[in-house]
């Protein structure tokens, strides 16, 4: 049997390419043979009918809403917890995200404090020799998943300064936090930067 030449491709000879298939598959079920039949706009700044519908699949359900009168919609609870202007979602500065967490830390430590029986909290940043009970939320130490090794308590602004302190959870017979988590931890601080906790208080329904 002859051995059968290959076709040299080169830049100024390139080897002609294969025209599609018409029996493939992927030719019958691709987007534009699926796709209604709307031609774009030329130029996006000079595009018309903007939020006209050009093309819908499937019927409209449901009634048609309209109001009549002169209903007011009223507002309940505080007036300083209540919108009084619109503002845009998630564009907060970073001062305000601040105070509303640390008054929300500061409000389920005075329920916590309230529902154990807890005599008050102590800073996280000073060592104690005896067992202490501070308060904090749950955060890591690293980009990775939380673990046992990376558990830390960033301390509330008001007795702690927001410090950190590295938690070992060995004592624990069982525990279960997650980031952000609000809690109320007794144990021993002796260097001020590492606890051992002995006992932890959650925020129960």
């Amino acid at each position: 049997q002859g051995s059968q030449k290959r076709s040299n491709s080169t830049p100024e000879t390139p080897r002609p390419k294969r025209a599609p298939s018409s029996h493939s598959p992927y030719g019958l079920f691709s987007p534009g043979s699926l796709s209604p039949s709307i031609t774009p706009s030329q130029k996006y700044s000079s595009r018309g009918g903007r939020g006209e519908v050009v093309a819908s699949f499937g019927s409209v359900q449901g009634p048609a809403w309209s109001g009549r009168g002169g209903c007011a919609p009223k507002l309940f609870g505080c007036p300083e917890q209540n919108l009084s202007k619109p503002y845009k979602f998630m564009f907060q500065k970073a001062w305000d995200v601040r105070e509303a967490l640390s008054a929300r830390m500061e409000e389920l430590g005075e329920v916590l404090r309230r529902h154990h029986g807890l005599q008050g909290f102590s800073s996280t940043s000073i060592p104690a020799q005896e067992p202490v009970t501070v308060l904090g939320h749950i955060g890591c130490d690293g980009n990775g998943k939380l673990n046992a090794s990376s558990v830390l308590l960033v301390g509330d602004r008001e007795r702690s300064v927001g410090t950190e302190l590295q938690l070992d959870l060995s004592r624990l017979p069982e525990y279960s936090l997650f980031p952000g988590q609000v809690v109320a931890l007794e144990g021993t601080n002796s260097t001020g930067r590492r606890m051992v906790v002995s006992k932890l208080y959650e925020v129960t329904p």
